[in-house]
């Protein structure tokens, strides 16, 4: 990972502390381990999520299928909400459920920064908060 993408995961579990959420980056995601961990868990009690970290500044972001599945995989065995955290150059946080995520005639993932803004949720939004309060 970049230091960019872990600079950007940090960000995320701040915000989701600040909400009162306990959050935390998963030290052995993506190849560090044979089990897909997301990048970020968090939970308040009530909502559990499990994200995936995508981050660029170019206008697409592409997603390797079995990272999608292991996400899935990971969050049905945990009891976690799954989402896909995107961070394109000059966003807000954005999160899509897997099922809504456009799929590539190779069966990969393709998001596009215009999609993801039309689309996603909000960070208020997937965690159920009211939109008054900043973070």
């Amino acid at each position: 990972m970049t230091k960019k993408g872990t600079a950007e995961e940090r960000d995320l579990v701040s915000k989701l502390w600040k909400l009162n959420f306990a959050a935390m980056r998963a030290p052995a995601s993506g190849a560090a381990t044979k089990h897909s961990i997301p990048d970020v868990i968090a939970g308040n009690g009530k909502i559990y999520l499990g994200i995936e970290v995508k981050t660029t500044v170019k206008e697409i972001i592409y997603i390797d299928s079995s990272q999608i599945e292991g996400l899935i995989d990971f969050c049905d065995i945990f009891g976690a909400k799954p989402f896909l955290g995107l961070k394109f150059k000059r966003t807000k946080w954005l999160f899509l459920s897997p099922k809504n995520v456009p799929r590539t005639k190779k069966g990969n993932y393709k998001v596009t920064k215009d999609f993801a803004i039309e689309k996603a949720l909000e960070l208020d939004e997937i965690l159920g908060i009211d939109k008054q309060i900043k973070f």
